[in-house]
């Protein structure tokens, strides 16, 4: 009698496989002639605030900056780009296994009317992209001091 080893965690990686195939999140074959190979993703982002502005760090791990592109447009901040698929690296070499998400990507943000749309500040280091938004002179706290009498 041979036993084996149950591993749950390959159940649940053959499921959610099956899972991205049935919905077409995932990765789609590797097929010639398809017109496109790998299925659209999404970065993941954190939004913070300060008296003084907004924080947008979005996550964009192998993406070239020049395939980024920041916008804004009638109050509406988008960031845009493309992660392009790693070509072969040699003659003979085979793909086993490709998990990295690839493809053009969008985010969209309504902002609040009182940010400064020209004084946006945008840096990318180590694969994150930070949008400094400050905001407008009138949105910023007041503090009043009171007087006792």
């Amino acid at each position: 009698m041979n036993m084996t080893v149950w591993n749950p965690f390959r159940e649940m990686e053959t499921l959610l496989d099956r899972y991205a195939e049935g919905t077409g999140r995932g990765l789609l074959p590797d097929t010639p002639g398809m017109g496109r190979e790998f299925a659209d993703w999404t970065p993941t982002v954190d939004i913070s605030e300060s008296d003084q502005d907004f924080l947008i760090k979005a996550d964009v791990p192998g993406v070239d900056m020049k395939d980024i592109h920041v916008s804004v447009d009638h109050g509406v901040l988008s960031i845009t780009g493309e992660k392009h698929v790693e070509k072969e690296t040699g003659e003979g070499s085979k793909r086993h296994r490709t998990e990295r998400y690839c493809g053009s990507f969008a985010r969209r943000f309504t902002l609040p009317a009182s940010i400064a749309e020209d004084k946006i500040d945008a840096t990318y280091k180590d694969g994150v992209l930070s949008l400094l938004i400050p905001k407008a002179e009138e949105a910023k706290p007041k503090s009043i001091e009171i007087q006792v009498h």
